[in-house]
């Protein structure tokens, strides 16, 4: 494919940003199937519509995902790319690799596919673009035997993943590398095999900066965060000063809930731990002077989504403050996920994902089937309804309500 054939592609390698379209080209030379994506693209843009039909049933022995079927809509046009199948291979955690492991995985992939990858999907996978059918499974015998296993794909668990975490990041509340892969291994059988409604997301992220967006994109966000007061070094403080970092402008007045106090006499800085929403703002801005406090762990998010059934969804919270441990395995929280995929497999509809059940069934019947209790951090905003509904329901054994109070 030269590149007077492809006039609308060539226009996206202008400009001072890598192309993935010169990517594509320099694939093209060694596979006709990267050559032809390049065709059947240019065509897409001319004619504004796209050539591919999604789905079909492909894939591995013994598993239920991982593999995406995809054929161009004029096979005898172009016969490379005729199938074009995606496979999507678990990711290490925090995308850590040495040299040597990405060039198995390219050398593999250009022996049996088109060489062309994604690094990483939106999930976090490693995805291979352009697969063909016979090529599938010793595909997959291959990668397996050199350590990998393949992703999630359809209504199932999707692939975990999380930042860089203690890797590399001296804000991490926990350990996300070792959440991440622990909790992938234990969740494998609903990782491979789909059996929901719809597929559920689990993003790791060590503070609340969210380096993985959980909030945005996963049905269950990790977040890590600390139960008591940020710890200030005032010596530190006194340093920024010095350097002439306006302390009130930058920190205390873009603090969301005005819990910071500046003192330009004593140049001390000082917090009302309880106002503290703990959203990284002066951490971010003064690392060397603001750190997170010493009780660490995550707060536990639900419901984040793009728009499917509903519209795109936050997660919002369901637990406030967790422990994540490896020494206990991170028990509670694998122990809390399997409650909520139980309620959601019983009520969901299909292609609904958890937010979306909640939303139509209702807050109260969700925390009442997890056995979660109702805190005010979870409140989304005030009611406007003035009207308090009580029944038999909302009190346990002992006679006292989900919040704690005595009826």
């Amino acid at each position: 494919m030269t590149e007077k054939n492809t006039p609308l592609l060539d226009e996206l390698e202008k400009g001072q940003w890598p192309s993935f379209v010169t990517e594509i080209k320099r694939a093209a030379v060694k596979s006709e199937a990267a050559g032809e994506l390049l065709q059947v693209l240019e065509r897409s843009y001319v004619e504004r519509r796209g050539h591919w039909k999604h789905g079909g049933i492909v894939g591995v022995r013994g598993y239920g995902g991982g593999v995406i079927g995809r054929y161009v809509d004029e096979p005898q046009t172009y016969p490379n790319v005729a199938e074009f199948h995606t496979i999507r291979l678990l990711q290490p955690s925090g995308w850590f690799y040495n040299t040597q492991t990405l060039r198995t995985v390219c050398d593999i992939w250009e022996k049996h596919g088109s060489g062309l990858t994604n690094m990483h999907g939106s999930t976090g996978d490693i995805i291979l673009l352009g697969c063909k059918t016979e090529e599938i499974q010793p595909t997959f015998d291959e990668f397996s035997e050199a350590g990998f296993d393949l992703g999630g794909s359809g209504s199932c668990l999707r692939t975990p993943n999380c930042c860089v975490g203690p890797g590399r990041c001296e804000h991490a509340c926990y350990d996300t590398l070792e959440a991440c892969y622990n909790v992938t291994n234990e969740f494998m059988d609903e990782l491979h095999r789909p059996m929901w409604p719809y597929k559920s997301k689990i993003k790791f992220s060590g503070c609340a900066n969210d380096c993985t967006s959980s909030i945005a994109r996963s049905d269950c966000s990790v977040i890590g965060t600390w139960r008591d007061t940020i710890r200030i070094d005032q010596d530190a403080i006194k340093a920024y000063v010095s350097e002439g970092f306006d302390i009130q402008e930058m920190v205390c007045d873009k603090c969301p809930t005005r819990c910071l106090t500046f003192n330009a006499e004593t140049q001390e800085l000082s917090v009302v731990g309880e106002d503290c929403t703990r959203c990284m703002h002066c951490i971010n801005m003064m690392p060397k002077a603001v750190q997170p406090g010493k009780e660490k762990g995550a707060t536990i998010l639900i419901g984040g989504k793009s728009t499917i059934v509903q519209s795109a969804f936050m997660s919002w919270v369901i637990v406030p403050f967790m422990k994540l441990e490896a020494e206990d395995d991170f028990a509670e929280f694998k122990d809390l996920m399997r409650r909520i995929w139980e309620w959601w497999d019983e009520f969901g509809k299909s292609r609904e994902r958890i937010g979306e059940t909640i939303y139509r069934l209702g807050m109260t019947k969700f925390l009442k089937a997890i056995e979660v209790p109702p805190v005010p951090q979870m409140v989304f905003r005030p009611r406007a309804n003035p009207y308090v509904f009580w029944n038999q329901d909302d009190l346990d054994k002992s006679g006292t309500a989900l919040d704690g109070t005595k009826l």
